[in-house]
C-alpha cells in the first residue's frame, strides 16, 4: 500500500474510525466536531447544499474543533431519465401527496452546484475531500490536491477502484452492499451482479489498487472495525452507527424508526430518490417497487413529501436510510460512542492477538 498516503490517512485519527458522511442532515457540524474530538475523523455531507451552505457547515466545524475533517460532494452525472417512466410513477405518488397536504415537486435534474463546490474547496481546502456517485477527472484531483487535500473516491466494485486510482486518488472509500443510503457506484445499475459484500469488496480492490482503503457498510461496532482492518483497511467508517446521537441531524422520526419494532429489515430500492439505496422496508417501499432509474430527478420531485412526513412523525412514508446493522445504533454522544468503540476495539485486537499466538 503506498506509504506515503497511508501516513497522511493515519496523521489524521488517533482512532482509526470515520464518521461517514450522511446526505440530508444527519451529517452535520456538531457531529463531525464530536467525533474528531474524541480521536476519530468526521465528515460534513455537502450534498443537497449549495456552496454557501457547504461553506457556512465548514465555518461552523471550525468554530467547534480545531481537530481536522472531510467534505463529501457528489459528483453529477448526465440525465438518464425517461421522462414518460418518470410521470408515470410520480402520478402514482398523488395519493400520498395529497394525504400529506403538499406537491409533487418538478422532476428536474441538477449538478448539485459542482463547479461552485469545487471552486470553494479550491479557495478554502479541508484536509480530505471525498466524492460519490462518480469520479472527477485527473485535472479536478491534482488541482485539490495542490491546494493540500487528500482525495478520496467512493468505489462499490474493482474496476471503480481502478478508475479511481487512474485518476490520482489519494485513498478510496470501498463501500459494500450493506451499506446504508445511496450506493456510492459511477453508474446506477440496474441488476445485481455489483453488489459486493464489503469484506469480498476490500479483498478485490487490494488485489488490484495499491490505495489505503476506508471501508464502508453496515459496521456498528468494535468486532466490525476489526474485521475491516485484518482484511487490509486503513480505517473503518460507520454512519448509521452515529443517526441517533444527539449530534446527528436526522429527523426525531428517522432516530425513533431505528429502534421501532414495525421496522425489522433493510433492502435496497429506488421508490424515495429514483437511485438505488439501503434503508428500512417500511409501506412507502413496498407500495412503490417500480421506481425508474431517475436521480436525482425522482429525488427532487419527492423532496416535499418526505420532509412532510418527517415533520408529522411518519416513519411509514419516510426515506429511513438505514445500514444492515441499523439495531446496533445507540442513543449516545457521538464522541462516547468513539472513545467506547476505541476502548472495544483495543480489546478485540488484544483478544485477535492471544488467538494468534496460539497458533504459531
Amino acid at each position: 500500500m503506498g506509504g506515503a498516503a497511508l501516513n497522511r490517512f493515519a496523521d489524521l485519527m488517533r482512532i482509526p474510525i470515520i464518521q461517514a458522511p450522511m446526505a440530508g442532515g444527519g451529517s452535520r457540524p456538531e457531529l463531525a466536531a464530536a467525533v474528531g474530538e474524541a480521536g476519530g475523523f468526521g465528515f460534513l455531507a455537502a450534498g443537497y447544499k449549495t456552496a454557501e451552505q457547504m461553506q457556512t457547515e465548514i465555518a461552523g466545524t471550525r468554530r467547534l474543533t480545531s481537530e481536522p475533517f472531510g467534505v463529501n460532494v457528489f459528483v453529477p452525472r448526465p440525465s438518464v431519465a425517461d421522462a414518460e417512466d418518470v410521470a408515470a410513477y410520480l402520478a402514482g405518488l398523488e395519493p400520498e401527496a395529497t394525504r400529506l397536504g403538499v406537491d409533487i415537486g418538478e422532476a428536474r435534474w441538477e449538478d448539485d452546484d459542482w463547479a461552485g463546490k469545487l471552486d470553494a474547496l479550491r479557495t478554502d481546502p479541508v484536509p480530505v475531500v471525498s466524492f460519490t456517485f462518480g469520479c472527477p477527472t485527473e485535472r479536478e484531483i491534482a488541482a485539490l490536491q495542490r491546494v493540500g487535500s487528500l482525495v478520496v473516491v467512493t468505489v462499490t466494485t474493482p474496476r471503480e477502484a481502478a478508475l479511481a486510482a487512474g485518476a490520482g486518488a489519494d485513498g478510496l472509500a470501498v463501500q459494500g452492499i450493506e451499506a446504508g443510503g445511496h450506493r456510492g457506484s459511477f453508474g446506477d445499475p440496474v441488476g445485481t451482479e455489483d453488489d459486493h459484500g464489503l469484506l469480498a469488496l476490500i479483498g478485490a480492490v487490494r488485489a488490484s489498487v495499491d490505495l489505503p482503503l476506508i471501508a464502508a457498510g453496515g459496521i456498528t461496532g468494535a468486532r466490525g472495525v476489526a474485521a475491516v482492518l485484518a482484511a487490509g483497511a486503513t480505517a473503518a467508517a460507520l454512519g448509521t452507527a452515529f443517526l441517533r446521537s444527539p449530534e446527528s441531524g436526522a429527523s426525531p422520526t428517522h432516530k425513533a424508526a431505528l429502534v421501532d419494532p414495525r421496522f425489522t429489515t433493510t433492502d435496497v430500492t429506488r421508490a424515495f430518490s429514483g437511485r438505488r439505496a439501503r434503508g428500512l422496508v417500511n409501506r412507502f417501499m413496498t407500495d412503490h417497487p417500480d421506481a425508474p432509474v431517475a436521480y436525482p430527478e425522482i429525488n427532487n420531485a419527492t423532496k416535499a413529501l418526505r420532509r412532510a412526513a418527517a415533520d408529522t412523525g411518519d416513519p411509514e412514508t419516510l426515506h429511513l436510510w438505514a445500514g444492515q446493522g441499523f439495531r446496533q445504533a445507540r442513543d449516545v454522544p457521538a464522541g462516547e460512542l468513539v472513545e467506547e468503540l476505541s476502548i472495544e476495539l483495543r480489546s478485540v485486537l488484544e483478544e485477535l492477538g492471544e488467538t494468534a499466538s496460539t497458533l504459531g
